[in-house]
């Protein structure tokens, strides 16, 4: 009888771990169900499932020592300890995505990164840091100061979107490290309270903090070209050596050109793996299709009662989109700058003429069609066969 409890409490603290990672990382089925609070109860409760099991395996194992077939029972042993290993060590989301061992950064005439390389961007108090995409989708989450404000910036390439937060939870600065994915985006989980919280939206999906939600911090995303065209001053975050490879392996993703079939491109729209542009206006949600933006360059459209417009840059990678104070029509002219109301601004809407006042950023985001769609279940679709004239 002692054995069998034995065997069975082997296979059932591997089974544990296996099912400990198997709901926050993307296996065949894990992320189409709701099942980040079996999750969270199954990774908080894991030193109770490990003692269980390891003390009914001892007690099996002093029965089975006795039968003299010691090598099989030590097998068993020693294969679940690779197993247990195996699936913390390898496949544990903090684990195969490092943080970045030091931060560095360079100004335009030092800078290594290639001018064609994505970037999210942000500026605060008249400085202004470029994080290239290549390496923030291998760390998932960056924590610097940019002018002396604590930032953290994510991305997650499953859902190709990156966003900026203030760590801060309830008025106190927070740590976070990456536990894993639900319905394929990337969460974190606080250190204080051991919340996990959705990298596409800020909102604590779990824990005690269910329901909070971080701060949004404006960013943009373009290429560093044009970024620093606009901030020449600009300081860029720079390879960590030591990760070389993993970044080389992930070049082929900003472009589209990615195998994998959680980070490739569907060139049709409206797609899962479609590219769209998603904007939120007084709490609405709308989609627009990245091949749409290419053709037109300049998208003019009205969410709700506010009328907005969407630029792409001539580089087909930086795009940014205003808020259009009245119902007249943004272009584009020869030279890349914004036409409006009888008067011209640069690429972040400011005007070119003192007296006239600036253009009002509204924050937009690259990502996945399948993600948007996803966390923004009643989002509008741009029509571009009806678009407004």
């Amino acid at each position: 009888m002692k054995k069998w409890v034995f065997y069975m409490a082997a296979l059932g603290l591997a089974a544990f771990e296996f099912f400990n990672v198997y709901f926050i990382m993307p296996m065949p089925g894990s992320q189409e169900i709701n099942s980040v609070d079996l999750a969270y109860f199954l990774f908080t409760k894991r030193w109770l499932f490990r003692f269980f099991f390891t003390a009914c395996m001892i007690y099996g194992l002093v029965g089975l020592l006795k039968t003299g077939r010691n090598w099989i029972t030590w097998s068993v042993i020693i294969l679940i300890s690779g197993v247990i290993y195996y699936i913390n060590h390898n496949m544990s989301a903090d684990h195969m995505f490092l943080q970045p061992a030091k931060l560095e950064f360079k100004n335009q005439k030092e800078n290594k990164v290639s001018l064609d390389r994505l970037i999210l961007g942000v500026t605060h108090q008249d400085v202004a840091k470029a994080y290239p995409v290549q390496y923030l989708i291998y760390h998932h989450q960056v924590l610097d100061q940019v002018g002396g404000k604590e930032l953290m910036m994510t991305y997650c390439s499953v859902c190709r979107t990156g966003r900026v937060y203030v760590p801060e939870v309830k008025g106190l600065h927070e740590n976070f490290r990456l536990v894993g994915m639900d319905h394929y985006n990337a969460m974190f989980e606080d250190q204080r309270t051991g919340s996990w919280w959705r990298q596409s939206n800020g909102i604590a999906i779990t824990g005690p903090l269910k329901g909070e939600m971080l701060a949004e911090y404006p960013s943009q995303q373009m290429s560093l070209r044009k970024w620093l065209e606009l901030y020449p001053e600009s300081l860029i975050m720079q390879e960590d050596q030591t990760l070389k490879s993993k970044f080389d392996s992930l070049a082929r993703f900003e472009n589209g050109k990615s195998k994998s079939r959680l980070t490739r491109r569907d060139s049709l729209p409206w797609q899962m793996k479609s590219w769209v542009i998603g904007v939120v206006v007084d709490t609405l949600a709308k989609a627009y299709d990245w091949n749409d933006l290419v053709k037109l360059r300049m998208i003019n459209d009205q969410i709700g009662a506010r009328q907005i417009g969407i630029v792409l840059d001539s580089d087909n990678k930086s795009f940014i989109a205003f808020e259009r104070p009245e119902k007249i029509q943004m272009k584009i002219d020869s030279l890349g700058h914004i036409e409006y109301g009888g008067h011209l601004f640069d690429f972040l809407g400011h005007a070119l003429v003192d007296s006239v006042p600036d253009l009002n950023i509204i924050q937009s985001y690259q990502e996945f069609w399948g993600s948007w769609m996803t966390f923004h279940p009643r989002t509008a679709k741009f029509d571009a066969t009806h678009r407004m004239e």
